[in-house]
């Protein structure tokens, strides 16, 4: 057992399954716990229960599996999930399967590169392998058995692979450093005394003492009186005979023009006699049909009519 990297006082778990020997089993386990010392330091559990063992997190300094004698163990997903769970951190594991040495009609078994990415992925690191052999007869002979694989081109790889040195969801806080930045040359600095004399806090609002002026006192007649809307206008804006106003206006401008424009439109009576009602209008007069109307009454016209006009 030396080859395992067995050591006195370590807890060790041994996994087997229904293809392991009994009596290779138990040879196994007599060895391991010679090798750890008295007390209950080593763990047998059978791979189909072990998700369902009491055992909690951090438990084991090694794991075995699939190393009894003559068994050809396969280890699922969950299974080696579980394996690295129970691992202290910094623990290892070893474990023999048998893979193939290329794609096969039995996905159950991985193929001998399919074997160290599940390792990986259960989370275990410095997955490596130890060895790779021919299967025995008693290896081949079970894995017709319990595996139903008929072929020959299965090997026994064992692989070894170490639990992180720290446990899943472990934390830990980060002494960091950072230099202080100075101040820019360019910028004053401001000075403690000048800053706290304008500081006002909730405790001064309360102070009888306070005086607070009210803001409306502050203003006088004039800045309360409506200014007048040329005053408001851009310089450009208040050149003689400009008609055009400036694109996004803002002084009122544009919305002279366009009361202008729309007052052009409406049209003048030539005759005087609109108002009257159509027997007084003209033949081409704008108003033909609209009922009569009081002098200077300001009548819209449709801009259909305005273009008959």
């Amino acid at each position: 057992m030396a080859e395992y990297g067995i050591s006195a006082g370590q807890r060790v778990a041994v996994v087997w399954d229904r293809s392991s020997p009994v009596e290779g089993l138990k040879n196994l386990v007599d060895k391991i716990q010679a090798l750890v010392g008295p007390g209950s330091r080593v763990c047998v559990e059978n791979i189909d229960q072990l998700s369902h063992s009491a055992h909690t997190e951090s438990s084991f300094d090694v794991v075995l599996s699939g190393l009894v004698p003559g068994s050809v163990t396969l280890h699922s997903a969950e299974v080696l999930a579980e394996i690295a769970r129970i691992l202290k951190p910094g623990g290892r594991v070893l474990l023999k399967e048998p893979v193939a040495m290329q794609t096969g009609d039995n996905s159950r078994i991985k193929t001998a590169a399919r074997l160290p990415t599940a390792l990986t992925l259960s989370g275990l690191v410095d997955v490596k392998e130890l060895q790779k052999q021919p299967l025995s007869p008693e290896e081949a002979h079970s894995a017709q058995e319990h595996l139903g694989y008929q072929g020959n081109d299965l090997v026994s790889v064992q692989m070894e692979g170490k639990k992180p040195s720290f446990e899943v969801g472990s934390s830990h806080q980060l002494k960091l450093s950072f230099a202080k930045k100075s101040a820019p040359s360019g910028k004053p600095a401001v000075d403690p005394t000048a800053a706290k004399l304008w500081t006002l806090s909730a405790n001064d609002m309360d102070d009888e003492g306070m005086d607070l002026l009210d803001s409306d006192e502050l203003l006088d007649s004039e800045d309360l009186r409506k200014p007048d809307p040329s005053s408001l206008r851009a310089p450009s804006c208040k050149e003689a005979g400009k008609k055009r106003a400036c694109k996004n206006c803002t002084c009122g401008l544009a919305e002279e023009l366009a009361q202008e424009k729309k007052e052009s439109l409406q049209p003048k009576s030539a005759c005087g006699n609109c108002y009257l009602g159509d027997a007084f209008r003209c033949a081409s007069c704008p108003y033909m049909g609209m009922p009569a109307f009081k002098p200077g009454e300001k009548i819209l016209l449709a801009e259909s009519n305005l273009h008959d006009a």
